[in-house]
C-alpha cells in the first residue's frame, strides 16, 4: 500500500463521534479483508481456488455497515462484501474451506464462494439471481417488526441489480409496510463490463427512493468514517422509528467482475482516478497524520493478520476433500421432521372444499400464533375466492397482510420470515401468476436447506385449474413446473377433508409446500369434515375404489372425472388412486396396485408432454414391467394453451376422452 497518499489530498475524514478505539477498529476491519483478498488472488494464480470476486477498493462499505449494526442483526451481503464476513469474526478456516468446497465450510461443498448463509453469524448470502436478496431482507425486517425487537436489517446490491424487478418490488413492499431495512447500493461503476451510463438514466440511484416515498442518502463509499457514522445514525433512528432507508454508496470496482474477466474495458484514467481514492491507503494516511497509528503498529497488525491467514489456510488445505455420501446428499434436500398426527374428531359438518380450506387455515392461525398469511386482496376483501374472509377481524392486519402486486418480492419475503423463525402462507391469487414469483420458489425456497441447512417454512397456496371458462391466464394447472424441482413438496387434494388435513400438515412442515386448490372444486364438492383441527400425512395416496381390472391413477379435479366415468361403467372393477400428494409421491401404493391389476392408466388435467403422468408412467414401466398386460396409458389435455369459450375448453380437457382411453386399455 502506498502510504504517500494521504487524506488531506484526496478523501476528507471528518469524524463527529468516532473515538480512537473505533477509528482503529475500522482500520482493522478494512485491512483484514484486503490482506485476505491479496492472498486469494495469489492462490487463484496458483490454481488453489477456482474463482474470485474481488472487492478491493470497496472495503469501506462492507466494513462500515457491519460495524454500524449489532451482531444479532441480519446482514445480507453480496459476493464482493468479504468485510461483512470478517467483520462478524467468522473463523477464517471456515471461509477458506467454503471457497475450496470442503465440509468445514458452510455448504458442505454444495455451493461456492459467498453463496451461503449462517444463522450463527446472522449473515444471509445471496444466490446468483441477485434480485430476490432484497425481498428476503423485507421478510426478515417484517419478522423484526412483528416481534417488536427494535432490530434493523441491512441488504446489499450493486448498481446493476437496481434494474431488476425484484429491486423495485422489494422497495415498494418495504415502503408500504414501513419495514426497518437499510437498502445498500454499491454503485461501483460497472455491471460486469457494462458501465452505469448504459444501465440507467437517472443521475443518482438514490433518487429512486423518492418514487417509493422512501428516505434516501448518497454516501462516499470510500470514506470509512462517513460510512460508519451515517449508517450508525440511520440504523439507530429506524430501530426506534421503523422505516426503510435507501443508501447509494459511490465507489468503484477496480478489478474484473471476477478475475477471469479482467478490466481492459475500463479507461485507464478512470482506473487511476479511483486508485488514488483507495479507501484503505487514504484512511491509513489519515491515521498516521493524526498520530493514531504508527508504522510499527501497522507492521505489527499486518504480521498478526498474516499469521492468522496462514494458520487458517493450513487448516483448510489439510482438510480432506469432501466425501460423496449418496444417502446424505439425498436426505439433506428436505429437512426431516416428525409428522404430528392429529386424528379427525367425530364432530363433523358438511363442507365445501373452499370451506374446509378456510377452516383449516383459520385453525392453523390459532395453533401457530405467529403464523403470517400474505397475498393480494386477502385482508378486508377476504381474497378473490373469500377463503380468508373475516380473518382480519380475528387475527389483525399484522398477520393477515394485503400485498402489492409483486409475487416475487412476497415469495422472497416469505423466505425472509422463515429465516427469522416465522411461518407463513402466501396466496397466489391464481396459480398462473406464480410465473412472476418463479425464481425465488425454485432457487431460494427449494434449495436453501440443501445448500446451507436453512429451512423455508413456507406454504404457497395455488388456486388453479380449468372448467370455469377463465381462459389461458387463470386456468392453468401447473404442478409439473414444481414437481421437477428437488426441495419442493407439491400437494393437490380433491376432497374437502383431504384439503383440510393436508393444509394443516403443510403448514406444520418446515419445508416449502406448493398447495394446489382446484377452483372448479371450491364450491362444487361437498363432504363431511371434522370441525376440529386434524392433520393428514403428506405423501400418502388414497385408494378410493378397489378392483382387479385396472389401476386408475389421478389427482385434483381429474379424480371426480374418473369417478363419473366409473359410474357409467359399472361393469369395471378398478383400483382408483387419488394421489393427493405429487411430491413426495406414494409409489408404494401405485406399484402394489399395478402389480395386482396388470394395467394402468393415468389421468391428468395438465397437457400431456412433460406432465406428472409421464413420470408416473416411466416409474411403472421401470418397476412393474413384468406385471403389465398392456402398455401404460396416459390421458391428458390438448397440447395447447387453455381456451376461453366453453366448447373449446371442453374439447381441450381430457374428461371426454378418458372413457374411450379406458375402454381401449381394458380391451387390450
Amino acid at each position: 500500500m502506498d502510504k504517500s497518499v494521504t487524506s488531506s489530498k484526496v478523501i476528507k475524514f471528518e469524524p463527529k463521534s468516532c473515538d480512537k478505539e473505533t477509528k482503529l477498529q475500522l482500520y482493522r476491519r478494512m485491512l483484514k479483508p484486503r490482506m485476505i483478498e491479496e492472498k486469494m488472488l495469489l492462490l487463484l494464480r496458483q490454481g488453489k481456488i477456482s474463482k474470485w470476486f474481488s472487492g478491493i477498493g470497496q472495503e469501506a462499505i462492507a466494513a462500515g455497515v457491519t460495524a454500524a449494526l449489532n451482531k444479532d442483526e441480519y446482514i445480507l451481503p453480496m459476493h464482493r462484501n468479504l468485510g461483512v464476513f470478517t467483520g462478524r469474526d467468522i473463523p477464517l478456516h471456515r471461509l477458506f474451506s467454503q471457497w475450496q468446497g470442503k465440509a468445514s465450510g458452510f455448504t458442505k461443498g454444495r455451493d461456492r464462494s459467498f453463496h451461503f448463509g449462517t444463522q450463527e453469524f446472522n449473515i444471509i448470502g445471496m444466490i446468483s439471481h441477485l434480485g430476490p436478496q432484497m425481498g428476503v431482507a423485507d421478510g426478515i425486517a417484517l419478522g423484526n417488526l412483528l416481534k417488536k425487537n427494535n432490530k434493523v436489517t441491512a441488504v446489499f446490491t450493486g448498481e446493476g441489480g437496481t434494474s431488476e424487478g425484484d429491486f423495485h418490488e422489494a422497495l415498494n413492499v418495504a415502503s408500504v409496510w414501513n419495514l426497518p431495512v437499510v437498502f445498500c447500493i454499491e454503485n461501483n461503476g460497472y455491471g460486469l463490463s457494462t458501465p452505469t451510463s448504459e444501465q440507467f438514466k437517472c443521475g443518482d440511484l438514490a433518487s429512486r427512493g423518492k418514487g417509493y416515498g422512501m428516505e434516501s442518502h448518497i454516501i462516499d463509499g470510500n470514506n470509512i468514517i462517513e460510512v460508519y457514522e451515517k449508517v450508525s445514525a440511520i440504523a439507530n433512528e429506524i430501530r426506534e422509528n421503523p422505516k426503510p432507508v435507501l443508501i447509494e454508496f459511490k465507489t468503484f470496482r477496480r478489478r474484473g467482475h471476477e478475475e477471469a474477466s479482467g478490466t481492459k474495458y475500463v479507461p485507464q484514467d478512470l482506473m487511476d482516478y479511483w486508485e488514488e481514492r483507495d479507501p484503505l491507503t487514504n484512511y491509513q494516511g489519515y491515521l498516521l497524520e493524526e498520530e493514531l497509528l504508527s508504522e510499527s503498529c501497522i507492521n505489527d497488525l499486518k504480521n498478526e493478520i498474516k499469521k492468522e491467514i496462514d494458520a487458517h489456510l493450513k487448516i483448510a488445505f489439510e482438510e480432506d476433500v469432501v466425501t460423496a455420501d449418496l444417502q446424505k446428499e439425498l436426505s439433506d434436500v428436505y429437512k426431516s421432521h416428525d409428522f404430528e398426527e392429529v386424528n379427525p374428531s367425530s364432530t363433523k359438518k358438511e363442507m365445501r372444499l373452499i370451506d374446509a380450506i378456510s377452516q383449516s387455515l383459520r385453525q392453523s392461525m390459532e395453533k401457530h400464533d405467529d403464523l403470517v398469511i400474505m397475498g393480494q386482496d386477502i385482508a378486508e376483501y377476504g381474497g378473490v375466492f373469500k377463503i380468508t374472509e373475516g380473518f382480519v377481524e380475528t387475527f389483525g392486519k399484522e398477520r393477515v397482510r394485503n400485498t402489492p402486486i409483486c409475487e416475487s418480492a412476497i415469495v422472497s419475503a416469505a423466505m425472509g420470515l422463515s429465516i427469522n423463525g416465522i411461518k407463513s402462507v402466501m396466496e397466489m391469487q391464481f396459480a398462473d401468476f406464480v410465473s412472476s414469483g418463479f425464481n425465488p420458489i425454485v432457487n431460494l425456497l427449494a434449495k436453501s436447506h440443501y445448500r446451507w441447512g436453512q429451512t423455508a417454512d413456507v406454504v404457497v397456496r395455488m388456486p388453479c385449474g380449468a372448467g370455469v371458462g377463465a381462459g389461458p391466464f387463470h386456468s392453468q394447472t401447473n404442478e409439473a413446473w414444481f414437481t421437477k424441482t428437488p426441495g419442493l413438496k407439491v400437494v393437490y387434494p380433491a376432497f374437502p377433508s383431504d384439503a383440510a388435513g393436508l393444509l394443516a400438515a403443510a403448514i406444520n412442515d418446515p419445508n416449502p409446500v406448493l398447495f394446489f386448490e382446484h377452483k372448479a372444486l371450491y364450491r362444487s364438492i361437498r363432504e363431511e369434515v371434522s370441525e376440529d383441527y386434524f392433520t393428514l400425512p403428506i405423501g400418502k395416496a388414497k385408494l378410493l375404489r378397489g378392483g382387479n381390472d385396472v389401476t386408475i391413477i389421478t389427482f385434483g379435479a381429474s379424480v371426480h372425472w374418473a369417478l363419473d366415468t366409473l359410474s357409467e361403467m359399472s361393469e369395471v372393477n378398478a383400483d382408483l388412486i387419488d394421489l393427493r400428494s405429487l411430491n413426495p409421491l406414494d409409489t408404494k401404493t401405485i406399484f402394489e396396485s399395478v402389480k395386482k391389476t396388470g394395467k394402468a392408466i393415468i389421468l391428468q388435467e395438465d397437457s400431456m408432454f412433460g406432465g406428472v403422468a409421464s413420470d408416473i408412467s416411466a416409474l411403472i414401466m421401470e418397476n412393474c414391467f413384468e406385471y403389465l398386460d398392456a402398455a401404460v396409458k396416459r390421458t391428458a389435455s390438448l397440447e395447447s394453451p387453455i381456451p376461453f369459450a366453453g366448447v373449446l375448453e371442453d374439447q381441450y380437457l381430457p374428461k371426454s376422452r378418458f372413457k374411450e382411453d379406458l375402454e381401449q386399455l381394458l380391451a387390450y
